[in-house]
């Protein structure tokens, strides 16, 4: 008999374990529909113990009127929460899409990239982030690149302090 959640289809174990191996804080990246989520994850030998999380809906406490699932709040979403590791201390870690599809260029690689640009250090090569167009949003519109650059200083103002 297989482990049930194995046998649900929602746990990869071999993935798991060799995630686990290096002995880093996973960064736990999720998308749904409406929000990116994004959680610092420790092993624990009891539990996986979250040590901090983020919910792109945040980023409308910086003033984003825009949509909360688009590649560029999924980036400001990444960059804000690479800033607050880096706070708390943490400086590397190893990126844990689950069983979500991974594909060159898409918001789950944003939210990597604006991670990076935080300063965290993450094992992700630079052919699978998305290109500054996108991540600024001229895919979306042409007015959202002046929001995108205002609330990304305002999210560096408020860890500067």
């Amino acid at each position: 008999m297989p482990f049930r959640r194995r046998a649900e289809k929602k746990t990869n174990y071999r993935k798991r374990l060799a995630l686990l191996k290096p002995g880093l804080p996973r960064v736990v990246v999720r998308k749904s529909l409406s929000y990116m989520s994004i959680q610092m994850v420790e092993y624990e030998a009891d539990g996986d113990k979250t040590l901090f999380s983020f919910l792109s809906k945040v980023l409308k406490n910086f003033g984003w009127t825009r949509s909360c699932s688009n590649t560029p709040a999924a980036y400001l979403t990444g960059f804000l929460f690479g800033l607050e590791a880096k706070k708390r201390g943490k400086t590397k870690a190893i990126v844990d899409f689950g069983l979500q599809r991974s594909t060159k260029g898409n918001k789950l690689y944003a939210a990597i990239a604006g991670m990076k640009h935080a300063g965290l250090e993450i094992n992700v090569g630079a052919e699978m982030l998305p290109s500054e167009e996108r991540i600024k949003g001229k895919h979306v519109s042409d007015d959202i690149e002046k929001e995108f650059e205002e609330v990304k200083r305002k999210i560096q103002d408020s860890y500067k302090t």
